[in-house]
């Protein structure tokens, strides 16, 4: 009988204690998982150390699956389960297989017929639309938008026209060192009306999570810095016109 593919969720900050964010049933779960599917094996391993997880972090198995990984190599990944055990997944940071290299290895175990359980933890998306008082009933994440400036400004224009037809919230994330150019070309290109969250540091000492019209932004602009960051924007419905 097949073990199942565990999804475990990561902390996003890495300041709070471990049980601030990850229920108690989750951790006796992540604690008796011997066999895992990792983001990165260095920040894995922290994360288990921090989850009081009690076996000698040599004695864990753990392959690391990430944007570099081929096709060829993800499916030999499911080995675990193929014999029976119980194998977590495990993100750098928040909810695995969203906006996350692992979505591929899930997709092979449901071909498989393996089990996917989702353990609860953190997903910096939706805490982030929760408290962003926009739209949460319709909404998309777009994941990345483009490094170029031209093409980044266009992608902003195209979102906002599909956040008023469309009467979505729209969330995307950056690398946190372009932050300050997202902000930039978002405060420039969108309609003042326009509103717009942002959400840093989400679940840390640090967590700042703010909503304003572009309009109100551009009268005092924050320095994000280089701070994990979420941003939601909502342009209004072209419908209630």
């Amino acid at each position: 009988m097949a073990g199942q593919l565990v999804l475990v969720a990561s902390w996003i900050a890495e300041d709070v204690p471990v049980d601030r964010v990850i229920p108690a049933g989750a951790l006796e779960r992540i604690r008796a998982l011997r066999d895992f599917v990792v983001e990165d094996a260095k920040s894995a391993r922290q994360f288990l150390g921090a989850c009081g997880h009690p076996g000698p972090m040599r004695e864990i198995a753990m392959a690391e699956l990430n944007e570099h990984t081929p096709e060829s190599a993800i499916a030999p990944l499911l080995g675990a389960a193929r014999e029976g055990r119980d194998l977590g997944l495990l993100s750098e940071a928040g909810m695995p297989a969203v906006a996350d290299p692992g979505a591929r290895l899930v997709a092979l175990a449901h071909g498989e017929g393996i089990a996917v359980v989702p353990l609860v933890g953190p997903s910096s998306i939706l805490l982030a639309l929760a408290a962003s008082g926009l739209e949460g009933q319709r909404f998309r994440f777009v994941g990345y938008l483009p490094q170029e400036p031209r093409e980044r400004s266009e992608r902003i224009a195209t979102i906002e026209r599909r956040s008023t037809m469309e009467d979505e919230t729209q969330a995307f994330i950056e690398t946190p060192y372009r932050n300050e150019a997202m902000l930039s070309d978002l405060l420039k290109t969108c309609q003042p009306a326009t509103r717009l969250a942002i959400a840093a540091d989400v679940t840390g000492k640090n967590e700042w999570i703010r909503m304003k019209t572009i309009a109100d932004w551009r009268k005092s602009v924050p320095e994000i810095g280089k701070r994990p960051a979420i941003f939601l924007l909502h342009a209004g419905s072209a419908r209630r016109r």
